[in-house]
């Protein structure tokens, strides 16, 4: 499979910034153990959906899906947009067997390995701390990397408009509030009735909802809804990011 190729490519080159890629790992654990487990003994209880857990329980999916949405999003948009806008790293590799369609199903396998590696290290964290309360929390890798792959379609397709590297901090600058504001904190029912709608529009509050179900055992009907937007995220963004990098390699 050509896209292989470029996967094997790239983990060579990575071989190097192993630590640079692991250390982004830290950061949502640093998260759960300041305000999860810190802010989650003064805050104690929180009830959400009619359902009512210990604080740290309740943001540690939040903070799982946000692993999962960072660690593909930086390697789009920051490596990607190098390769493609100043490495002219394609220039060559598009002069063998390798296509563009494989280009762009590489990079996102790339990309979904940092995203998932970044999901399975805190989920074994969540683990350690006795933070995962159900069975169903078996799927919450499977979860994690459909919430990864969806992220990692979008971030290639937005990348392949991106003109300037500066354009990269508006990207993370659109995450930030979708990490801060997509039900990872504090519940829905804090916000109100328009910004509900609102929130439950975002990508990530699909994420969050999903896995907090897994890991806490609250699992409904909501959980699909989750699924689908993720699918229909994807299979919407990754034709867009395909023939966007079509066009921009062809030329």
């Amino acid at each position: 499979m050509p896209a292989l190729a470029l996967v094997e490519r790239n983990l060579i080159v990575y071989r190097r910034a192993w630590f640079i890629i692991a250390s982004g790992f830290v950061e949502p654990v640093f998260y759960l153990l300041s305000i999860g487990i810190g802010l989650g003994a003064l805050v104690g209880e929180v009830t959400d959906g009619g359902r009512t857990l210990d604080y740290t329980s309740f943001v540690a999916p939040g903070l799982l899906a946000a692993s999962a949405m960072n660690g593909v999003m930086y390697d789009i948009t920051f490596n990607i947009f190098w390769r493609l806008r100043y490495g002219r790293a394609y220039d060559a590799i598009l002069a063998t067997p390798v296509g563009v369609p494989d280009v762009a199903l590489g990079e996102i396998l790339v990309a979904l390995m940092r995203g998932v590696l970044y999901a399975a290290g805190f989920l074994v964290v969540m683990l350690g701390l006795g933070l995962v309360h159900s069975w169903w929390a078996v799927l919450a890798l499977p979860a994690a990397t459909l919430v990864a792959f969806a992220f990692a379609a979008v971030g290639l397709a937005l990348t392949t408009v991106m003109r300037h590297s500066q354009d990269s901090q508006l990207v993370q600058l659109a995450l930030l509030p979708l990490f801060l504001f997509s039900t990872t904190f504090y519940p829905l029912s804090q916000y109100g009735p328009e910004l509900q709608v609102l929130v439950q529009l975002t990508p990530l509050y699909h994420g969050v909802e999903l896995l907090r179900a897994l890991t806490t055992g609250a699992v409904g009907p909501g959980v699909l809804v989750s699924v689908a937007y993720l699918v229909a995220m994807s299979a919407i963004a990754l034709p867009v990011a395909t023939r966007r990098l079509e066009r921009l390699l062809r030329r």
